[in-house]
């Protein structure tokens, strides 16, 4: 089981294409925030990135950064010129005909292509939120040629526009995403320390969870976890929670709800199924772990979140 590619596809994280900044000294651009992440590649020229109370960082082709609370921030030509606000209604119009948004004067010497990441909002297994306020992978860090090769993509993409270029864009950032994530866990990352994510890098307790997420409805304990990885019981009762911050039972239970709430959304199934599907011998069982989880029954879970988010 690829633990990442589970958590992806299940939280259906999706990139979206916000604008393709074309800019000219003088420029500089304010951002405010976003409940998404926010992502830039710059593909010529260079830019500051510049964040409230933070120094700022100078980004040089290639560069990549993610956002991933969305945190407020700046692009600019200089480290501490003026900002403008943002015009959304300009990108989406730039985006619907030439693609392309003009900032400053011509000629343009700066090209960066800023997007966005969302989620499925019935999914709580955090992702983004278990990384720093900025994932910073420079052109030319170790490891990282897929990472260029497909900001070289996104490059010529925008240089020779053609057919579907707005899909091609967003496929694109989703894989850029991908490689941000690789690269921030080859570098040993230094921020939230416990989490699913960071996990990854242990090989006993990314074992344990692709288990979990292999089988999340069969009767795991934690001794036929730590038999499953062969590991000691005690082993694996003091790496899991000390890399991922709960237990593998908590753990599972977060999954097994994420996963029965968008059976619940998305699927006509009755809910004695989607518990025996996610590990639950009773309905009374399911329903009272649900209700706990998230302060509603699962039968009206099912209402409201079709309503909000209809299938």
């Amino acid at each position: 089981m690829d633990l990442l590619a589970d958590v992806l596809s299940v939280a259906g994280v999706r990139g979206t294409v916000a604008a393709t900044v074309h800019a000219g000294d003088p420029w500089g651009l304010r951002l405010f925030r976003i409940s998404a992440a926010a992502f830039h590649a710059v593909t010529a020229g260079t830019a500051w990135l510049r964040l409230p109370g933070q120094p700022p960082v100078r980004l040089m082709p290639g560069d990549v950064v993610l956002l991933p609370t969305g945190s407020e921030h700046g692009l600019a030509g200089d480290p501490d010129g003026p900002l403008e606000p943002f015009d959304h209604a300009a990108s989406k119009a730039a985006l619907a005909t030439d693609g392309r948004l003009d900032v400053g004067p011509r000629p343009a010497r700066t090209r960066i292509l800023c997007a966005s990441y969302r989620h499925d909002p019935a999914v709580t297994t955090p992702l983004f939120t278990v990384l720093p306020e900025v994932v910073h992978v420079p052109a030319g860090t170790p490891g990282a040629g897929p990472l260029t090769d497909t900001v070289r993509l996104l490059s010529g993409e925008l240089a020779e526009p053609g057919p579907a270029t707005t899909t091609l864009l967003d496929r694109l950032v989703d894989v850029l995403l991908i490689h941000v994530l690789r690269a921030w866990l080859r570098a040993e990352p230094t921020g939230p320390s416990a989490s699913w994510l960071r996990a990854l890098n242990d090989p006993v307790v990314s074992a344990a969870l692709s288990a979990l997420h292999a089988a999340p409805g069969r009767v795991w304990t934690l001794n036929s976890l730590a038999d499953h990885v062969a590991v000691s019981r005690a082993t694996l009762a003091r790496r899991f929670p000390a890399l991922v911050g709960e237990t593998p039972a908590a753990y599972l239970t977060r999954w097994r709800m994420d996963l029965a709430a968008r059976r619940l959304r998305d699927t006509d199934d009755p809910i004695d199924v989607v518990a025996r599907a996610v590990g639950y011998t009773s309905e009374y069982a399911f329903s009272r772990a649900f209700s706990r989880d998230r302060a509603i029954p699962p039968g009206r879970y099912r209402v409201q979140s079709r309503a909000q988010h209809p299938v």
